[in-house]
């Protein structure tokens, strides 16, 4: 397992961007909507790793009450990467993991993902990743 991306709540990408990208030097290889969730995603590497931005395309989007419950945005979530998100939420369930997700969904980039609750983390929202393999 690695640590596929960090996701970052912001209110704008496009603000955030000119952090990210002007301050670090960073590149946005990748953005899309993801309707599902809710949320407008872009995606820039930071060695092995990335740093996803998060911004909400709805009021009740995930990322929209992340944001009013903090006043602010911030980091929102770690997503670790794993070959067989099947058998790590079965693992997981089976350990007495409280999941929000029991079974994968599609993610930004066509991945399948599932999120971990907090309350099972010590505090850390944690998305599991299946990368597609194209």
């Amino acid at each position: 397992m690695k640590i596929n991306h960090l996701g970052i709540a912001t209110k704008e990408i496009a603000e955030a961007l000119r952090f990210w990208e002007d301050a670090l030097g960073l590149e946005n290889v990748h953005t899309e909507t993801v309707e599902e969730q809710k949320v407008r995603v872009a995606m820039l590497p930071l060695g092995e790793s990335r740093v996803e931005l998060l911004e909400p395309t709805s009021e009740d989007s995930p990322i929209a009450k992340f944001i009013e419950k903090r006043g602010s945005g911030g980091i929102h979530h770690v997503a670790v990467e794993t070959d067989d998100i099947v058998a790590s939420l079965a693992k997981l369930k089976a350990a007495g993991a409280r999941l929000i997700d029991e079974t994968p969904r599609i993610g930004a980039e066509g991945c399948l993902v599932a999120f971990v609750h907090p309350a099972a983390t010590g505090g850390v929202l944690l998305e599991l990743v299946q990368e597609n393999k194209h």
